[in-house]
């Protein structure tokens, strides 16, 4: 481990190491497992906000519910604050749940519609018993942080637009004043002028709050504006990981490439190559050994198909799983010819 490998994980609030979800297809005892998450390992730098991105099914959601203990680990290891928070049962898990909310896609759905805001904000604050003496001004307080009125707390879901229900979202997580939040695709289901407000109100409470924060997306420009670091994943895997900018600007996956040879530009006149990837994702039952990303890979060869493939660093703090970077091939190699699993 290099000094600055080791000083970042000194100061990481979360790291997992090997994580692994797997789900049983049926309860018989050698059922097939859908490899949803297998093998994923990251930090994430205390006050730093890291993006987790890559394509419908490629694991991210159900990394950043793991990470939350919201699903339950098949193997691996999961670190808060140094802390082994792996194998906590539901009640060793009450205190640490405070200092780690989550923010979901679909703010209606997350939402009781039978609740005022206030008994929504309220409950966070009762489970774990806070500011019982001043609940009615905290809960404005919780709301006037987000951009919205105190008085809001009086009326239901409903009535709201999808941006203010996202606020609510936000403010519901920050009610238990945490340290770390996991953002679920927060913006996806907004529009794109509401997009910018939230994604702007989440750039300003993580840098006044120091929050940690990670956020699942499937937009690369918005891990561009608003993430310190990136991990890109393909079916459960992590593909590449590093500082955005270093990772934007020198790509050294080609899944990395393909991502952002499809992301849009707002200049019309700039010129880009899209790398179009042939076939479809293949299934967590039954992923390709070696590189999983092999059999979509424009640049795959034989030796992509082995096992024990590595992470090699190509820049400080850049990683990427990708044979050709420790293995290169010989001259008279040539792609696979055969890209089944």
């Amino acid at each position: 481990m290099t000094n600055l490998q080791r000083s970042r994980a000194n100061a990481s609030l979360v790291r997992i190491e090997e994580l692994k979800v797997h789900f049983p297809t049926s309860q018989a005892r050698h059922a097939p497992v859908v490899r949803a998450v297998d093998g994923v390992s990251f930090d994430i730098p205390k006050n730093r906000i890291l993006g987790l991105v890559g394509e419908s099914g490629s694991g991210k959601t159900t990394t950043g519910r793991a990470l939350l203990r919201l699903l339950t680990p098949s193997a691996g290891r999961i670190l808060f604050d140094g802390h082994d928070i792996t194998a906590l049962s539901d009640r060793q898990m009450l205190p640490w749940r405070r200092r780690m909310q989550i923010v979901f896609q679909d703010p209606y759905a997350s939402l009781n519609p039978r609740m005022t805001v206030a008994e929504i904000l309220g409950e966070a604050l009762d489970t774990h018993r806070l500011a019982q003496h001043r609940r009615a001004a905290r809960i404005g307080e919780l709301l006037e942080r987000v951009g919205l009125d105190a008085d809001h707390g009086r009326r239901y879901p409903h009535e709201f637009s999808g941006g203010q229900r996202q606020r609510i979202g936000i403010a519901r997580a920050l009610a238990v004043e945490p340290d770390f939040i996991v953002a679920d695709e927060p913006v996806s289901a907004l529009d794109v002028s509401v997009q910018a407000q939230v994604l702007n109100l989440l750039q300003d409470l993580q840098r006044d709050l120091g929050l940690t924060l990670l956020f699942v997306t499937h937009d690369l420009a918005v891990v561009d504006y608003l993430c310190d670091d990136v991990v890109v994943m393909y079916l459960g895997r992590v593909m590449e990981r590093g500082p955005t900018r270093q990772v934007y600007a020198n790509p050294r996956h080609p899944y990395t490439r393909a991502l952002l040879s499809a992301a849009p530009v707002p200049d019309p006149r700039a010129q880009r190559t899209r790398i179009a990837l042939a076939g479809e994702i293949p299934s967590p039952l039954d992923p390709p050994s070696g590189c999983v990303f092999r059999t979509r890979c424009p640049d795959a060869i034989d030796l992509c198909a082995l096992p024990n493939l590595r992470e090699s660093q190509v820049g400080p703090d850049h990683f990427a799983s990708c044979r050709r970077l420790f293995d290169p091939p010989r001259a008279d190699e040539l792609p696979v010819s055969t890209k089944g699993g």
